[in-house]
């Protein structure tokens, strides 16, 4: 009798010892990037209820836990979820609803698009594309309206500039405005040819013709923004951000997230304006499973290509011209000061070494130092040889976009001489000062893609591998600091760093599957890599 009793402990032992974990999901036969403090790498993972519940050896956690999905990766690499802190996620859904003007070659070339376009949308109000670049043109002055005209006399038409700080219109929208040669408008230009307005809008000036626009509404709205994620996910974005929403907007986000149908994470930027300030200021900072809003996005200036950018000394190649504030130096320290009384982050757009100096001594003057309030200069484009120290001084972040280094490479010295250039998208220098930065992308301005970015930061060469040996390589990136600003320093910029950015126990899990190891391929395949698998709270999205 005891002998049987005692084998029945022993089996009840075994079988205890035995019984495995659940879990939702076990990943393994994997290099898994943690992307952790230590930068280490595991073989397996599991997940449950969207959170990875433990990261280790395939040993490990094939003898620990059980799942009904079991993935075995043959080997392949896993990351955490690219994370793209500075982006456009509503506006890229806008976009992909206008005619493309990205990569056209010539002006001649922007009107055959849109007679195309207008051929399939003969019923629209409005004509509206984006996405020209007359840097890209033999001839590289900014285009008029003449052809406009010619081919659309009935219709408006409002053609936005790649960078999104110049707009091209012709006669109809410009008499639907009321926009004439004596027009003035503050932080803006309205550029004049022959003493009449050319048809090109510069920063604030693209107001006027934007109010007169017909917005589309909620219904259109959410049909572009499951078309963004569509593209973003297929892309590797898990997390993305909109660097500057009003208030119905973010709440739709929030809606159609609440409704299970917007999947992808999202970071938003409150738009400046008294009735956004007045709101969030009196709400305070909120967080849901899919959506973070405690930041404000304030613009200082305008974009170099345009020359909106605000420059200490005039422009290299218009010297008649420095470029300019969007708002008055009071006026951002007025609301830098109202956002450092809250517990809201200021995201400050900063093109020109001018609006960096400016908007980095008011930083200074509000937070002290050092500070854990983590506000950002967006863009950190060109910034003086005397205003680096001031990011560590003051603990700012910067948030860079690789690709404008690529994009702009072939003009930025025009612009800036041979001397100022060197300080403009200079990564490693501003990297230098906290240890750390955080690469975005700026979508649509550039190409969605993060891995863009990663070879952008790397290599410091465009799609086709120009220039040779690298553009000022000195400000290159490592392959580890180029993921971790993807990744784990993205996530930090945005106070998310305990949620997402890296794959450890108890964070969301949101990963990655690539084909190739990004970490090792040569440089020149990195823009080849295609997104095998996307998966965002342990659930696959493609």
């Amino acid at each position: 009798m005891k002998k049987a009793a005692f084998g029945l402990l022993l089996l009840f032992l075994l079988q205890a010892c035995s019984t495995k974990k659940k879990a939702d999901l076990i990943v393994h036969n994997a290099t898994v990037y943690t992307v952790d403090s230590a930068f280490t790498t595991a073989q397996a993972f599991a997940v449950k209820d969207g959170k990875f519940l433990a990261v280790g050896t395939d040993k490990a956690i094939l003898e620990q836990y059980e799942a009904d999905i079991v993935a075995d990766l043959s080997g392949k690499p896993v990351y955490p979820g690219f994370y793209d802190p500075h982006s456009h996620f509503f506006g890229l859904g806008q976009v992909l609803d206008q005619a493309d003007l990205v990569g056209t070659n010539s002006f001649e070339e922007v009107i055959d698009r849109l007679k195309t376009y207008h051929q399939k949308h003969s019923d629209a109000i409005w004509l509206v594309g984006r996405g020209w670049d007359q840097n890209d043109w033999t001839d590289k002055r900014f285009p008029s309206k003449e052809k406009l005209d010619a081919a659309f006399p009935n219709v408006p038409v409002a053609l936005m500039r790649v960078d999104g700080h110049a707009l091209l219109v012709n006669s109809k929208a410009l008499r639907l405005a009321r926009i004439t040669a004596g027009t003035k408008i503050a932080g803006g230009e309205i550029v004049l040819k022959d003493g009449e307005p050319s048809g090109v809008l510069v920063d604030n000036a693209m107001q006027m013709v934007k109010r007169v626009i017909p917005q589309p509404d909620a219904k259109d709205k959410e049909r572009m923004l499951l078309a963004a994620q569509k593209v973003c996910v297929s892309l590797g974005l898990t997390s993305v951000s909109d660097a500057g929403l009003d208030r119905p907007d973010i709440e739709l986000i929030e809606k159609i997230q609440k409704e299970g149908k917007l999947k992808i994470r999202d970071y938003v930027m409150i738009s400046l304006g008294e009735s956004n300030l007045d709101y969030y200021l009196k709400k305070g900072p909120f967080q849901t499973d899919r959506l973070t809003v405690r930041a404000f996005k304030v613009y200082a200036d305008g974009a170099l290509g345009s020359r909106g950018a605000c420059l200490r000394q005039p422009y290299s190649d218009r010297p008649e011209t420095g470029g300019f504030l969007l708002l008055n130096p009071q006026e951002l320290e007025r609301v830098l000061t109202l956002i450092s009384k809250s517990d809201f982050q200021a995201n400050t757009h900063c093109i020109g070494d001018s609006s960096n100096h400016l908007i980095l001594d008011l930083y200074g003057k509000l937070l002290k130092a050092p500070n854990q309030r983590r506000w950002r200069i967006e863009h950190a484009q060109v910034v003086s040889p005397d205003d680096f120290w001031k990011f560590n001084r003051y603990s700012v972040i910067p948030s860079v976009q690789p690709t404008h280094a690529t994009s702009d490479m072939y003009w930025a010295a025009d612009r800036l001489g041979p001397n100022r250039v060197k300080g403009a998208y200079a990564f490693k220098d501003l990297m230098k000062q906290n240890n750390l930065i955080a690469f975005g992308s700026d979508f649509p301005v550039e190409a969605v893609n993060p891995l863009y970015g990663f070879h952008a930061a790397v290599a410091r060469v465009d799609e086709k591998g120009y220039p040779q040996g690298g553009y000022q390589m000195e400000n290159a990136v490592d392959r580890e600091s180029a993921l971790k600003a993807m990744t784990r320093w993205a996530a930090f910029a945005c106070f998310e760093e305990h949620l997402r950015g890296s794959i450890e126990a108890g964070k969301q899990a949101d990963f990655v599957v690539l084909p190739k190891d990004i970490m090792k391929i040569p440089a020149p395949q990195l823009r080849q890599v295609k997104i095998s698998q996307t998966w965002i709270g342990g659930e696959r999205l493609f």
